[in-house]
């Protein structure tokens, strides 16, 4: 079952079988199996042993428990029983010389703090008392005992699906912890995003239970995307936008790549905007029918009809530029009715003296906007992800534009996706660990054979990047 809150009165019982939950999560690719006692929690007694114990025999997965442990001898039960870690919640604060004990008796890889919070106070006994200890207070006294695992849920957040506290995720990673995060996660952007900052790990649960999340092993990988620039029905490319050339058949290319091991697939009609006219909706639903992966579609996308028809049509989402700077409010109005999963926000920046400024029509047309800022507005307004386009890059292949990934991976909390500039495997893996990209996407390196997608990925995968191989 799962709280919302943390409040007991407000319950949703999904299984009255928790050992085929469990079997079932584990099926499916958990990593790891995260136990609540919250009967324990209440009362402060470990009230669910032999459930426990049946869950422990159903599944091979690791196990951690928390609940209800107040004293060294039930963590010690537990512990010795074949479960992997104890997480220790209110004692950490009742009973802090506990802490101390069960880290020199099995390690500090066995023992889970974890830090409940509401109204920035550390709450106890089952999120029903308010202590009076600061987060900063509380996060120093565990680094004295030697703490390093520590499960943070912002109560607020818990059962809500609104997403995490990415804030105060942040402000516990500076003290070097491997942070567990819980509460309110909802969608993969957000598992994503978690990884990127440099989260050790994740619970999901009413996400799980509803479907919103479907446990998979390949959930936080980074994503390489070739990017097809599409005018009068084939694929283009050029520098800066300008002396294009003939790089193929779009339904040929796509469905190419797709095989190659692509994760997805962008699809911009690059002349629509200016041209005013509607996206080629039957070129659409051709490539949709010959690839079987994500699908990205955008050019001149300015009504929520022609989002519903691209989505009917094959689309998985949608890449919208100039009408989100002109019409904010739009990226608000598809994610009421279509979700934020669908929304892709393509912005084309370009480097001005201390910041980046923003263009539209194809980066014809400057705006005086600061990309960070309206970054930051799309985020607000629904967007699901951001595609980071430098125009100073584009088809130069001097690699992306790092300082631009890594000042608006700072300010927003989804996922972005570089773009413009790739010239070699090397500038993939610097958007990854210096950029911090989710994705990569490129165009003239695929088009053109200068590298092919699978060695690409061996290159990323022996540099310990995760990657769909």
């Amino acid at each position: 079952m799962r709280l919302r809150q943390g409040k007991y009165r407000d319950v949703t019982s999904y299984s009255n079988d928790p050992v085929k939950v469990a079997k079932d999560f584990a099926k499916q690719g958990a990593k790891y199996l995260h136990l609540v006692d919250l009967d324990g929690a209440k009362q402060g007694i470990t009230s669910n042993f032999e459930i426990v114990m049946a869950i422990r025999k159903a599944v091979t997965i690791p196990i951690q428990i928390g609940g209800g442990i107040r004293n060294f001898d039930d963590a010690f039960t537990y512990l010795n029983s074949g479960i992997d870690r104890v997480v220790i919640g209110s004692s950490a604060i009742l009973n802090v010389s506990l802490i101390g004990r069960l880290i020199n008796e099995f390690g500090s890889e066995r023992i889970v703090v974890s830090m409940d919070v509401r109204d920035d106070k550390v709450m106890i006994c089952g999120w029903e008392e308010k202590t009076k200890i600061e987060i900063d207070k509380f996060l120093l006294i565990l680094k004295k005992l030697g703490v390093k695992l520590l499960c943070v849920t912002d109560i607020s957040k818990d059962g809500m699906m609104s997403g995490p506290n990415f804030e105060l995720i942040k402000k516990v990673l500076v003290f070097d912890f491997k942070v567990i995060a819980a509460g309110g996660i909802c969608s993969e952007g957000q598992l994503i995003k978690l990884e990127a900052m440099g989260t050790y790990g994740a619970i999901i649960g009413k996400a799980v239970c509803e479907g919103r999340i479907k446990i998979d092993r390949n959930y936080l990988t980074k994503r390489i995307i070739p990017c097809m620039d599409v005018k009068d029905g084939r694929v283009v490319k050029g520098i800066h936008f300008a002396n294009l050339r003939d790089a193929g058949d779009p339904v040929e290319l796509a469905k190419f790549y797709s095989e190659a091991g692509a994760d997805e697939l962008v699809f911009l009609d690059i002349s629509a905007t200016v041209e005013e006219r509607n996206l080629l909706y039957g070129l659409v639903e051709k490539i949709a029918r010959a690839i079987n992966i994500p699908f990205t579609v955008g050019g001149g996308i300015k009504s929520v009809e022609e989002v519903q028809q691209l989505l009917c049509t094959g689309a998985d989402k949608v890449s919208i530029g100039s009408k989100a700077v002109l019409d904010p409010s739009f990226i608000t109005d598809i994610a009421n009715q279509f979700g934020t999963q669908c929304i892709v926000i393509s912005l084309d920046c370009k480097k001005a003296t201390d910041s980046w400024e923003l263009f539209i029509n194809g980066g014809g047309l400057a705006t005086e906007i600061d990309a960070l800022k309206f970054a930051v507005e799309m985020e607000k307004a629904g967007a699901g992800e951001l595609l980071i386009n430098s125009l100073d890059r584009d088809g130069t292949g001097d690699g992306y534009d790092i300082e631009l990934l890594k000042e608006i991976s700072k300010v927003v909390n989804i996922p972005i996706i570089a773009s413009s500039g790739a010239g070699s495997s090397e500038d993939f893996l610097k958007a990854f660990n210096y950029g911090c990209a989710d994705a990569a996407l490129a165009a003239t390196l695929f088009h053109f054979g200068k590298l092919q997608i699978p060695s690409l990925k061996k290159y990323l995968s022996d540099q310990n990047i995760t990657i769909r191989i």
